[in-house]
């Protein structure tokens, strides 16, 4: 019962009013809200192209799945960890329960006369020794090679001012690695977005200049499509005209207007062939840049993660 007590005294100071699975679930829906707000105002802007619409909405869904499996697996993380430190807790609390119950034994044996003051001594003892305890063992948890040093002085020392430092000295520590983590999260998140921003900006401009480009492309053989249409209406009606007053030599200039007509046919294919494959060199160009960046992203996630 007072380990139980003193667990949700300690959780009630460290995490808040707040629990985290409410924190977890506000930050989830928060996630979501601007996610579905940015989904919303880009396909307002982009309902025209459908195909920007589809290629934009699997590249979110994409790196949304990404964010969440990564997001997933350090929660899981988070809560083996934190698994782990209640267990140990819990087997501190017991070993730490069971000696005062020991000393409890001895004293009320001795005491029995001080009834009234033996219960008000015994519950302040209960916790200063709960609090020293849960000091030591986290000192020893964290500095392994000086832990023995550190568990004789807190033996000796077992007055109730030195104890009262260490549980400040201890709680501004983890005050402050909390603030410290905090800030990290934030600097990545802040990164994070700065990065896709930038991304999304440059395939904009991409998506921009290849239709601009096309556009180009598509005038162009346009007219040249009129041009050849005029030469070869023209090579015809001469053709035409000539053919009443050469009918000898009518087969040669059938045959050398049909020559020219193909080679013009084959060199605007060639031209058309030419372009295809530049348009294929900056598509193969610009995965390859998607590609770096992302695998950029990924190294700086990993660093993170491992940092």
């Amino acid at each position: 019962y007072l380990a139980r007590k003193f667990f949700y005294l300690w959780a009630k100071m460290t995490f808040g009013q707040v629990l985290p699975s409410k924190a977890r679930c506000f930050h989830d829906q928060k996630i979501l809200r601007k996610t579905f707000g940015e989904w919303k105002e880009w396909w307002t802007v982009c309902r025209e192209r459908k195909l920007s619409l589809r290629a934009d909405n699997h590249y979110r869904h994409l790196l949304h799945n990404l964010i969440f499996k990564a997001w997933r697996g350090y929660v899981c993380q988070q809560q083996g960890k934190r698994n782990k430190y209640y267990v140990a807790e819990s087997h501190a609390k017991k070993q730490n329960m069971l000696r005062t119950w020991q000393r409890w034994l001895v004293y009320v044996d001795v005491q029995r006369t001080k009834h009234g003051m033996q219960s008000v001594a015994l519950a302040f003892r209960e916790r200063s020794c709960l609090r020293i305890s849960w000091a030591v063992w986290r000192r020893q948890h964290y500095q392994k090679c000086t832990g023995h040093k550190m568990n004789i002085l807190a033996l000796q020392h077992w007055a109730q001012s030195l104890q009262f430092r260490a549980w400040l000295q201890w709680r501004e520590l983890y005050l402050y690695t909390q603030n410290e983590k905090q800030k990290e999260t934030r600097a990545v998140t802040h990164h994070w977005h700065w990065e896709l921003r930038k991304c999304m900006g440059a395939w904009l401009g991409y998506l921009n200049l290849h239709r601009v480009k096309k556009r180009q492309n598509e005038l162009a053989q346009e007219f040249h499509r009129s041009r050849v249409l005029q030469r070869c209406f023209s090579d015809w009606r001469l053709l035409w005209e000539c053919r009443r007053r050469m009918h000898a030599h009518q087969r040669d200039l059938e045959k050398q207007a049909a020559r020219i007509a193909l080679r013009r046919v084959f060199a605007h294919w060639k031209h058309y062939v030419v372009l295809c494959v530049e348009e294929a060199q900056q598509r193969e160009l610009a995965e390859k840049h998607y590609r770096c960046h992302l695998l950029v992203l990924q190294k700086f996630w990993n660093h993170w993660k491992s940092h």
